[in-house]
């Protein structure tokens, strides 16, 4: 089992910055991911970025490209997103997800995670 737990949500004018962390707990994983996910009301939950166990290059959703990026820290077992740039279409529930086993490249699909946290609130206003 793999216990993730979500934090720093908050709410934003447009324009403005946000750090989200993720700490990771439980089982570990060495070939697997990291992801973040948001659902916005009234709608599917959807790929915002992800990064392998191992580093290496991330992968970002084209609508968060530029402005959002995903890093870790391996010896926390924390996973980051910082958001600047924010928009008021940013305003979702972010999660944080982990994939245990990836080996054959970061995964950008919901079905391919197993674990997930609870979820954090990013409001932006216009």
């Amino acid at each position: 089992q793999v216990q993730l737990v979500e934090s720093g949500g908050g709410e934003v004018q447009a324009g403005g910055s946000l750090r989200l962390s993720c700490a990771a707990s439980g089982r570990t994983f060495s070939r697997g991911a990291m992801g973040w996910f948001r659902q916005a009301p009234g709608k599917e939950r959807e790929f915002v970025a992800a990064i392998g166990s191992r580093g290496g290059s991330p992968v970002y959703a084209h609508s968060v490209k530029n402005r959002f990026t995903i890093s870790s820290d391996s010896a926390k077992n924390t996973v980051y997103l910082q958001m600047n740039g924010l928009k008021p279409e940013d305003t979702a529930v972010y999660y944080c997800a982990a994939d245990t086993f990836a080996p054959f490249g970061t995964p950008v699909t919901k079905s391919e995670y197993d674990f997930w946290g609870q979820g954090t609130q990013v409001t932006v206003s216009s």
